[in-house]
């Protein structure tokens, strides 16, 4: 009896040391670990001292900037025109709150649901912090690139702030989401507006709670701080005073030498617009001319960037004889230029010339975006004259015609702000192109707005040289009448799609009777027109039909060449009444649309001809036009 006690007590103390062994091989690790955390911290020391540099470098330069604004003076507030609620989201927030009001329970579950999340945020950060395992409570969402640095996952403290704010996000966005008394428009109106307020208060838009922009302080000694500061300085003297963030340098592109260079000339040029013919790269052409008809909201040559993700000069090696318009960029005095003279005077007067040019009778037409939307109203009045022969195909990139389902840019289309944007546009003559650049913005701000105030002021580096950012920030003005008929008619009404809802040239128009050919190139994450949008399209039109959907968005979908070997698309033989039958139906197809939309239009290239020299030159492409820059 005595051994087998005294074995079982042996066995209990081996035991209870074993407990303990384990227990201080725990305290070790933690202590490791939580030792590990608090040395991936800045240095305060160090930081302070970058701190204090930036400080005492960058007061020159300050008083510099304030020196400049003071020798002239801003204009007094234009108070009788501020406009405090610019979005007109005033009333659907008031609706919110009424519901909040009156459903006070739902919203205490949610309040309670998110309490727990925090809760266990703060245990799992505890358990990370001392070693243990710990899974997120919850992470960006794909494509998010603002917390990609690995201090953002491998640092605690960043860790539980980064989860802490994404927490905050999806608790704002779960309350707008999950109030079944708003309407659809008062939804979008609201998820949109707090979207850009969350955008604008992520930790890594301020150096302090930043990690990628405290390491860079410490490591410069602040100068990133004061290379921000002279990169802010020279953004508010390109803006004239507002604060115009570069997001390109803009130094490294000129057109006509490094974009815009397919070799070509103006043949054609009226207060509206200039026509150019691009010189042929093979001895035979297909008959049938080409006229791409690109948007005036952005300039043309989208579709002409550099040599080798240049859509004109693909379409000229394919065989094609290109024809494209350059619209004009408009001031005040062609403020009267309304939709009607964008047709006749841009799109049937290029085709005369067209005709004058090549002796050919027809043509094949692209319209890209607004540019597509000009299209179709153009096949609807040729229709509605007895001469819709004279456009043999039509081609439609990321194009509406369909408004009712807009996206996002239906937000700033209500009433209340297309009155006050035809208002300020009656002062001015034009739309600013600032003012459509900045609504652009604030559709991607994490993209276009605060990716680059992080980059350019707050980690000091100059922006990388990208072609199509170049191009995005060369905008243009919008002529007053026009841009009125165009809200009015279209974004608000969607008259477009009504037999007789718009009259062009005292003819009332109906693209339900559009029997040409169409091709329509749609792109997946396009946030400008949605593709679900623009398929509504092929339901109007009545001739033979085919949609490609490509990957990726409103411009990298589209401006995708063969040699990229980027992205995919998908396409269908049939396109029946709803987009999600037509993608249960599609294949996908690894690269580029364009070979695929090439098969297309050979269909409708009545055959060869010799190469077409041009005759008659203005002068040499792109031309003087697309050079005016907008003030």
């Amino acid at each position: 009896m005595v051994q087998v006690h005294y074995g079982m007590s042996k066995n209990k103390d081996a035991s209870k040391k074993a407990q303990n062994d384990n227990a201080r091989d725990n305290r070790k690790a933690a202590q490791k670990a939580l030792h590990r955390q608090i040395e991936s911290l800045p240095d305060p020391v160090a930081l302070s001292q970058a701190l204090m540099d930036a400080y005492q470098q960058s007061q020159p330069l300050f008083m510099d900037m304030l020196q400049k604004m003071g020798q002239t003076p801003p204009s007094a507030p234009d108070f009788a025109n501020f406009d405090p609620d610019p979005m007109n989201v005033g009333g659907a927030a008031m609706n919110f709150m009424t519901s909040m009001s009156a459903n006070p329970l739902k919203f205490w579950d949610m309040q309670m649901n998110y309490a727990q999340k925090q809760a266990q945020l703060w245990q799992n950060s505890i358990a990370k912090m001392l070693g243990q395992d710990s899974h997120p409570v919850i992470e960006p969402k794909q494509g998010d690139r603002r917390f990609r640095a690995e201090s953002w996952n491998d640092s605690v403290f960043f860790d539980f702030i980064k989860q802490y704010y994404l927490l905050a996000c999806d608790f704002v966005e779960q309350n707008i989401e999950n109030n079944d008394d708003l309407s659809n428009s008062d939804k979008q109106k609201l998820k949109f507006t707090s979207k850009l307020m969350m955008d604008a208060l992520s930790p890594s838009n301020f150096a302090m709670t930043n990690p990628e922009v405290i390491h860079e302080t410490i490591e410069s000694g602040g100068m990133n701080l004061v290379r921000g500061l002279q990169n802010m300085r020279e953004d508010l003297e390109r803006g004239h005073g507002q604060l115009k963030i570069s997001t390109t340098d803009y130094s490294a592109f000129k057109l006509g030498e490094n974009i815009a260079t397919t070799p070509g000339h103006v043949v054609f040029e009226n207060d509206l617009m200039q026509l150019i013919q691009y010189e042929p790269q093979s001895h035979g052409v297909f008959k049938r001319p080409l006229l791409v008809v690109p948007p005036w909201i952005n300039k043309f040559y989208i579709l002409d960037l550099r040599p080798e993700s240049s859509f004109i000069r693909w379409a000229v090696e394919q065989g094609h004889t290109v024809f494209c318009i350059s619209w004009v960029n408009p001031d005040a005095k062609l403020a009267q230029k309304d939709f009607d003279a964008y047709m006749f005077e841009g799109v049937l007067t290029a085709m005369d010339r067209i005709k004058d040019i090549t002796g050919e009778p027809d043509c094949n037409a692209v319209g890209y975006c607004l540019g597509g939307t000009l299209l179709a109203t153009t096949l609807a009045y040729l229709k509605a004259k007895k001469q819709d022969k004279r456009i043999a195909s039509a081609t439609f990139l990321t194009t509406l015609v369909d408004f009712a389902e807009a996206g996002d840019m239906k937000l700033f289309m209500d009433d209340e702000q297309i009155d006050e944007m035809i208002e300020m546009m009656s002062r001015t003559g034009v739309l600013k192109a600032e003012e459509l650049q900045r609504t652009f913005s604030l559709l991607r701000a994490n993209d276009l707005i605060w990716s680059f105030v992080v980059n350019n002021y707050l980690l000091g580096k100059e922006p990388f040289p990208f072609d199509l950012l170049y191009w995005n920030d060369d905008s243009t003005n919008m002529p007053a009448a026009m841009h009125s008929f165009y809200l009015r008619n279209m974004y608000r009404d969607n008259l477009l799609t009504r037999p007789g809802g718009i009259e062009i040239g005292d003819v009332k128009i109906d693209v339900s009777k559009v029997k040409t050919p169409a091709y329509f190139l749609s792109t997946k994450e396009d946030h400008i027109a949605p593709w679900k949008a623009t398929y509504q399209t092929t339901q109007l039109m009545s001739g033979p039909k085919t949609f490609t959907l490509a990957a990726s968005g409103h411009i990298a979908g589209v401006i995708n060449p063969p040699s990229k070997e980027k992205y995919c698309f998908w396409s269908a033989s049939k396109t029946p009444e709803k987009p999600d039958e037509w993608m249960k139906s599609a294949k996908e197809t690894a690269g580029s649309w364009w070979p695929h939309w090439e098969e297309w239009i050979k269909h409708y290239a009545n055959g060869q001809v010799e190469a077409r020299q041009i005759s008659h030159p203005i002068e040499p492409a792109p031309g003087r036009y697309v050079q005016v820059k907008s003030l």
